[in-house]
């Protein structure tokens, strides 16, 4: 009987040692992730490229003639007016050559009038018997070479004046001096750049473009460009002008993107810009995060979960191109599907997961930072 009760404790003892091998064997290790819900979007991956507001015209003024700056009479940022005198070169030279060239008509002012009045004396010996008719085809020959040099030296005298209003450099149009290229005292060339005018009205955003994106951009429809001192603020654009070689140390084209409807008063010169390109039509595709997917012996996969019993499973993918922090997926993936995107090097297959804390599945849209 003692015996009896002395087994009692020993098989109290296997039997909670069995309860607990079985409660141990039913743990299993739910794994806490992130997810998106892979949606279907038409096209590629939307583009951003970063840029300078521009003026759509822009002028590179030089005066007409050589000479010594004298005046100065603007400075970078002042706003001008068509006519408006910017520059100043020194006029004694020109001075100089407008009163020589009016000598030079006095000159021939009064060779034109001795020829008048030789012709005229001519003309009355002629009455008179005493000159032939070839000396007065002369006279009349001496009278057309003298009017013929005075429409010379009056020409002349207009072109020197010229010359004299070529010292005032004026602006062409209304717009704001963005560059000035010469200083009081330096002497210049014909033609030499020393002041650069943006004129008033349209801004463009000046973009550099990789080769592998231009037909891209060619076929957008819709462009959006904002400024980076202006967020959440967005005009449409229209791509303007596509240079038809690359740059030769960029390797990139040079694009030029129209702003419709500019406000001035919001997008100055030299504003850091910034063009999107929306997601083109065409064939249905899907983008995911780039944390997604798992390079495995040359595979490209991705975690999928199964939403009836939240466990994963992997699916190879073929992707596409990729922009900033995400990715297209070309074919593995039908759409709808949830999508493990943090957390996938710590999964094993068939491994039950669930949403992490404060984290649900969502569309991709959401989670892919606004992209659309």
């Amino acid at each position: 009987m003692k015996i009896q009760w002395a087994l009692v404790p020993i098989a109290a003892a296997v039997l909670l040692a069995g309860c607990q091998r079985d409660k141990t064997a039913a743990f299993e290790e739910i794994r806490p992730v992130r997810t998106i819900v892979a949606g279907r979007s038409a096209g590629s991956v939307g583009a951003s490229y970063s840029g300078e507001v521009v003026a759509r015209h822009e002028s590179q003024l030089g005066f007409r003639s050589p000479g010594k700056i004298a005046v100065r009479l603007v400075d970078v940022g002042a706003i001008v007016k068509r006519g408006q005198p910017l520059m100043r070169l020194s006029p004694e030279q020109e001075t100089l050559q407008v009163v020589a060239a009016g000598a030079g008509v006095d000159a021939a002012k009064s060779r034109v009038a001795q020829a008048r009045v030789d012709l005229q004396r001519t003309e009355q010996l002629l009455a008179r018997q005493f000159a032939s008719r070839a000396e007065l085809d002369q006279q009349k020959l001496v009278l057309d070479q003298a009017e013929a040099q005075l429409r010379q030296a009056q020409a002349q005298r207009e072109a020197v004046e010229n010359l004299r209003g070529y010292t005032v450099l004026s602006s062409d149009r209304d717009g704001v001096v963005t560059a000035i290229a010469g200083e009081v005292g330096q002497v210049v060339s014909a033609g030499q750049p020393v002041i650069t005018v943006a004129a008033d009205g349209e801004r463009e955003v000046a973009i550099s473009i990789p080769e592998s994106r231009v037909d891209e951009l060619r076929q957008a429809r819709n462009l959006q460009v904002g400024v980076w001192a202006l967020p959440g603020r967005t005009w449409t654009g229209t791509l303007r002008e596509l240079a038809p070689a690359t740059d030769s140390i960029t390797r990139t084209y040079a694009a030029r993107v129209t702003i419709q409807n500019p406000d001035a008063t919001a997008l100055r010169l030299g504003m850091t810009a910034s063009v999107a390109v929306n997601d083109l039509e065409g064939h249905s595709a899907i983008r995911v995060p780039l944390t997604a997917v798992i390079d495995r012996d040359g595979r490209r996969q991705v975690w999928v979960v199964d939403p009836k019993t939240s466990r994963v499973a992997l699916r190879d993918v073929t992707l596409g191109s990729a922009q900033d922090d995400t990715v297209l997926v070309a074919s593995g993936l039908t759409g709808g599907e949830v999508v493990v995107t943090a957390g996938v090097h710590m999964l094993e297959p068939g491994q039950r997961v669930e949403a992490a804390p404060g984290e649900s599945a969502r569309p991709a849209s959401a989670s892919l930072g606004g992209a659309q």
